[in-house]
């Protein structure tokens, strides 16, 4: 870190102005402003002291929390130190209305808040750096650390901006909040019935302060955490596309589908992907806090970081090509959808691949809390965050050519594959029964590596003021302050590029002496000991397959091998050696980096609010605004100079924001409150979007590209709720409603680019977009038909007629999300003896959205609830809950379904048809059970289980069709835990 960093926020002379002008503004306000009352509506004398321990205890806290604050509020408070009611924020945080999540391995990741996904995590009010523009992944940072985490669904002008459904605001304990020297440990194993590994987890937990009389309180906390996790996801996704009608039952007339258009929807390439991920997460936390004797005050100083590590064994098996062929028991289903099928003239692509990332990411902070005089607070906090990531991406491909000597005619082995229809995932059975086992019929096809390593770092200072008791009345409180923030992210790609090219399609591209191709069978001693089978017999156990699936038996190069790039690439090297593919050198040497791909991105931003608190007995308000300047430069590398230098081009943008915002309290009696909010929130876009760099797969047909010039996500939204507090329970309503400006939506075209003549790959020839004019970019999207097939691609592509197909983000119309939220929570301590153990905490959640095509917005599931049920003495608690979201929109312009849409047109033109390459995500529920014994004061042991039914996952087309089916371990635990 730059020590002067700090200054540059104030003194860059680029800024200076507007920084000058800035500060001069804020001081104004602040000495304009009448001395206030600290934020608070209610006298804390007053709040009753719940001591927070078992389910119903943090259920109870929680609600306090929500009662009392002037905000629209919902929170997760940890049953014991560390000890959420889940072992992932992420899954604890889908117990609240409104809130879903994402999850990645069936582990929890990401939140959808009120249906929105660009939400803020912070920490201790702070701002974090993860992969993107939201922070930290939530299963990156340990539950055990924290002590609550809220939801804020309502801004107030003092808060950070950059959320649209929601704030969750992580807090951690501080050392000084410590009534007694803490310690404390948890041991747990966790099993993944998939993989049949158990994993090892352990967090501690250690802190205390000490009275040193004149000299003050000084405490300190400290927190590990270690994980090492094995964990598995079984996918099969099929390609489904929409042809003309045809004749199934062989009586030589077309047959009606009853599809959209005339049109039959198709299923080909089926592909079979598993997946094991071994990942390690290290975290450490240091919390030290000073006050003086007085009490007037404190000083702190946070350290956080977390550090993950691991890898991937990996395999897809793909099945390409083939002309439908009608059987006797084939027939159209649902909207045309064929069942019962045969491919004639299919080849199969094994393949070894992994994409893991590896990632050090920390937030350390210096802060004071100091009241100034008995009217004044002061307080101050300069923080730094920071997350470095290295993505490593590496490919091992085969190709089923017919075992022959030396030749320049190589010939693909094909045979027919066979579809049947029935519950779970389709059987699938190939004429030739060896054809992904048999060496006689695969060679080694390529060699693929890449890294992306990507720098995102923060640095933000923040003064704020509380005034008190200014004379009037109904004014409670105000407070007042600044922050500035300096954002630099940098993105850098390198592709293993030997003698300035990828090894693509190298089995026919590599000549000997003679100047003939020789590929390389799997069975050649250089690659002795190297494959292995596969065949899983817990494959897609949760799903279930109808009868026999060739797929789930494959020849594979051993993805722990491919874990060592730098062993694989010494292994290619062997193979390409008496070849004009002959590489020399190691990995790291012939890895090249993409300029094209080069992303480099400052951001600062300067930020002034204002905030009045309110009391009219019965009536409390919070209102106020923020006034945030944002100064953004993206740069791309313009070109290479003679030294190798990059020659960058930057492409700037500035806006300022103002956004006001209203929180109403009203006390209908001494139970029963209702609230208002309505606020103005803005989200900037995430860095990929901002970058006009590009980003193209290897095979040169995708690839996506971003714009400096995009607009904020600015969203007007409004709350009204209702909440009925009584005795060990909470009954409440809530109707929010969201209109989004600045939207962003995916815009396509079709890119020119020399490359493609010579490297495009065209097995997948349906996705490659067609030119009217080689050499000539164009808007229009165009495919070839399945009459024309690879052949005429291939033609095309011969001519520079082929494109490469590009998603750009760009800013569109308006949207709305509106919806309710029902939720009841009861401790039924009414009842006698046993029965009073039983408690219930449920809540259920309505969204409605649409965006400007008429789609509704991305990850919002129309209905969605969850409920615990559960029950606890003084020693025991057992809690099942269930987590339930309908079908949701989970993608658009899905590669696989990218031609599928409600009218049938069999074309990529979302303009034309904007539901083509919709992907849903059918409805899905999640059943999760956790049980703990209280052996004494000290030590406790407990027992999880996620996901116990083994539920899995369905992605349907916008026809609604079954294109994808996934799954992830059930996984189960068992644990000690020790206070003391």
């Amino acid at each position: 870190m730059k020590l002067n960093k700090i200054s540059e926020l104030f003194s860059g002379a680029k800024y200076r102005a507007s920084n000058i002008a800035l500060f001069g503004a804020a001081l104004t306000s602040m000495l304009a402003l009448p001395a206030i009352a600290e934020e608070t509506a209610n006298d804390q004398e007053n709040i009753e002291v719940i001591q927070v321990r078992g389910i119903f205890g943090s259920l109870k806290q929680a609600n306090l929390m929500k009662r009392t604050d002037a905000r629209i509020v919902d929170a997760i408070v940890a049953e014991d130190i560390g000890k959420l009611p889940d072992a992932n924020i992420a899954e604890a945080l889908q117990r609240i209305p409104g809130v879903s999540i994402e999850s990645d391995f069936g582990v929890g990741q990401n939140v959808t808040i009120r249906g929105v996904t660009e939400n803020l995590i912070l920490l201790n009010g702070r701002s974090t750096a993860g992969p993107g523009r939201g922070g930290i992944s939530l299963d990156d940072f340990p539950s055990s650390f924290l002590k609550t985490v809220e939801v804020i669904k309502s801004p107030t002008p003092e808060m950070i901006e950059g959320a649209l459904g929601g704030t969750v605001n992580m807090q951690t304990i501080r050392p000084l909040e410590l009534s007694e020297p803490l310690i404390a440990v948890s041991l747990e194993g966790e099993y993944a019935d998939k993989t049949e590994n158990t994993a090892p987890k352990f967090s501690a937990g250690l802190g205390n302060n000490w009275d040193f009389g004149e000299s003050g309180t000084f405490g300190a906390s400290v927190n590990l955490s270690y994980m090492d996790r094995e964990i598995r996801r079984d996918e099969y996704f099929n390609k489904i596309d929409l042809q003309d009608n045809i004749d199934i039952d062989g009586d030589g007339i077309v047959d009606d589908s009853g599809g959209p258009n005339g049109k039959y929807q198709r299923k080909t390439q089926s592909t079979n992907e598993q997946k094991t991920e071994e990942r390690e997460r290290t975290a450490y936390g240091l919390s030290l806090q000073w006050a003086p004797e007085s009490e007037n005050g404190n000083i702190y100083l946070d350290f956080n970081a977390t550090k993950l590590d691991g890898g991937q064994a990996a395999y897809s098996i793909l099945d390409v090509g083939g002309s439908v062929e009608a059987r006797s028991d084939s027939y159209y289903g649902h909207n045309g959808l064929l069942h019962n099928y045969d491919l004639v003239g299919a080849f199969v692509i094994p393949k070894t691949w992994s994409d893991f990332t590896t990632s050090d990411t920390t937030s350390h902070a210096i802060g004071t809390e100091w009241n100034l005089t008995d009217t004044i607070e002061f307080s101050a906090e300069y923080s730094i965050s920071k997350a470095d990531e290295l993505q490593t991406a590496s490919e091992f491909n085969l190709r089923p050519i017919e075992r022959t000597d030396p030749t320049l005619d190589l010939v693909t082995h094909t045979t027919t594959s066979s579809f049947y229809t029935g519950s779970g995932i389709p059987g699938y059975t190939y004429a030739d029964s060896e054809v992904l086992t048999n060496p006689d019929n695969l060679v080694f096809r390529e060699f693929f590596h890449k890294t992306i390593q990507k720098d995102n770092e923060e640095q933000a200072l923040r003064f704020d003021f509380n005034f008190t008791d200014v004379g009037v009345d109904w004014i409670a409180a105000v407070k007042t302050g600044m922050r500035f923030t300096d954002r630099d992210f940098k993105s850098t790609r390198f592709d293993l590029m030997p003698n300035g090219s990828t090894l693509k399609d190298s089995y026919k591209k590599a000549k000997n002496a003679d100047g003939l191709f020789a590929p390389v069978w799997i069975d050649d001693p250089i690659l002795a000991g190297t494959f292995k089978t596969v065949n899983l017999n817990n494959s897609f156990n949760q799903t279930g397959i109808n009868g026999q699936n060739d797929l789930m038996t494959y020849h594979v190069y051993d993805a722990e091998r491919l874990k060592d790039a730098n062993a694989t690439y010494e292994l290619v090297k062997q193979i390409l050696a008496h070849t004009d593919y002959a590489m020399t050198g190691s990995l790291a040497d012939n890895m090249v980096e993409s300029s094209g791909a080069y992303q480099e991105i400052n951001e600062k931003t300067q930020a002034l609010y204002a905030q009045f608190h309110l009391d009219f007995e019965d009536l409390q308000a919070v209102f106020g605004g923020r006034y945030i300047r944002t100064e953004l430069e993206s740069s791309v590398v313009d070109s290479i100079d003679a030294d190798g230098n990059k020659v960058l081009t930057t492409g700037k943008n500035d806006y300022n924001d103002f956004l006001p915002s209203l929180n109403v309290t009203y006390n209908i009696d001494e139970s029963t409150l209702a609230r208002f909010a309505a606020a103005k929130v803005m989200r900037r876009a995430d860095f990929d979007q901002l970058s006009p760099a590009l980003d193209i797969d290897n095979s040169l047909v995708t690839g996506t590209q971003g714009s400096y010039k995009l607009d904020p996500y600015r969203v007007t939204q409004y709350d009204l709720s209702l909440e009925h507090y009584f005795e060990d329970g909470l009954m409440s309503a809530a109707i929010f409603y969201k209109d989004v400006n600045s939207f962003t939506e995916t815009g396509r075209s079709c890119l020119a680019d020399s490359s493609t003549i010579e490297g495009q790959n065209t097995t997948e020839w349906g996705n490659i977009c067609l030119l009217d004019t080689a050499g000539q970019s164009q808007s229009e999207i165009n495919f070839a038909t399945e009459a024309q097939g690879q052949a005429y691609v291939d033609a095309a592509k011969a001519t520079g007629n082929t494109g490469i197909l590009i998603d750009t983000e760009v800013n569109g119309g308006s949207g709305t999300v509106k919806g309710l939220e029902l939720a009841y929570m009861q401790q039924f301590t009414f009842l006698p003896d046993f029965w009073s153990g039983f408690g219930v905490n449920a809540n259920y959640t309505y969204a409605d959205s649409e965006q400007p095509d008429g789609n509704p917005l991305l990850k919002i599931s129309k209905h969605s609830a969850n409920a615990q049920f559960y029950w606890e003495n003084e020693d025991l608690q057992f809690r099942i809950a269930y987590n339930w979201r309908d079908r949701y929109l989970d993608d658009q312009v899905v590669k696989r379904v990218q031609t599928v849409g409600a009218l049938g047109l069999n074309t990529a033109d979302t303009e034309a048809d904007p539901t083509v390459g919709n992907s849903y995500r059918e409805a899905r529920g999640q059943v999760d059970f956790s049980a703990s014994w209280d052996i004494n004061e000290s030590f406790t042991v407990f027992a999880n289980a996620v996901n116990l039914l083994g539920e899995p996952i369905e992605e349907t087309t916008e026809l609604g069709s079954v294109w994808n089916y996934s799954e992830a371990d059930r996984r189960y635990s068992v644990g000690v835990r020790a206070k003391f």
